[in-house]
C-alpha cells in the first residue's frame, strides 16, 4: 500500500477488520513502558521467546495489528517468510495510556476472536496490569487486574514470576 501511495512511508497504521487505522502518536510514558518491558522480558525469558516490538502479527486476512510487544515461539528464521499467526504467540502486551478504550474495546475482542491465549494491557492511567486469558467464542473468560505489590506469571511459563513493580516501574 505504501508503493501505491495509499499510505505514506512514515505513517504508522495497522489493519483492523479490513480498515486501515491510523495509530496515535506515542508519548514518553508509553515509549518508556515499552523499553522497560522489552528489557525485563529479555532478562527473564532469554532464548525461551522471540520478542516482537511493535511488529505486525497476522490474525486473519482482515486484521494485522501491531501490538506493543508480542512474545513468540522462537523460530530460527525469525518469521522471515510470514508474520506470526495466533498459534505462534504466547502473549500480547499493549502499553496503554491515551489508547485504553481502543485497546479494551477494539483490540481485546479482536485478539479473543483470533484465540490469542493471553493478552496484557499495561494500564498507565490506573497503574495496573489488566490480564485477559482463556478466549472462548470471541471473548476472554478470565479477566483480572493486578496492582503494585502483586506478582504474575505468563500461563505458558508459570515458573517465571514477574512483579508489578518490575512491570510498571516508575512509568506511572
Amino acid at each position: 500500500m505504501t508503493t501505491q501511495g495509499i499510505i505514506k512511508p512514515d505513517e504508522k497504521v495497522e489493519l483492523i477488520r479490513g480498515e486501515i487505522i491510523k495509530m496515535s502518536p506515542m508519548g514518553t510514558r508509553h515509549a518508556a513502558g515499552i523499553a522497560r518491558l522489552t528489557q525485563l522480558l529479555y532478562q527473564k525469558f532469554g532464548d525461551l521467546i522471540l520478542l516482537g516490538v511493535q511488529n505486525p502479527i497476522r490474525l486473519n486476512n482482515n486484521s494485522q495489528p501491531e501490538p506493543d510487544l508480542s512474545l513468540l515461539i522462537p523460530r530460527s528464521d525469525f518469521y522471515v517468510a510470514a508474520y506470526p499467526c495466533p498459534q505462534d504467540i504466547y502473549l500480547i502486551i499493549e502499553v496503554s495510556d491515551s489508547t485504553i478504550d481502543y485497546d479494551r474495546y477494539t483490540k481485546i475482542p479482536l485478539y479473543a476472536e483470533a484465540n490469542i491465549k493471553e493478552v496484557w494491557i499495561v494500564n498507565l492511567k490506573e497503574e495496573c496490569l489488566e490480564v485477559y486469558r482463556h478466549p472462548l467464542h470471541g471473548s476472554y473468560q478470565a479477566i483480572q487486574k493486578y496492582y503494585r505489590g502483586e506478582s504474575i506469571f505468563i500461563e505458558s511459563f508459570p515458573e517465571i514470576e514477574l512483579t508489578l513493580i518490575e512491570i510498571l516501574g516508575n512509568i506511572c
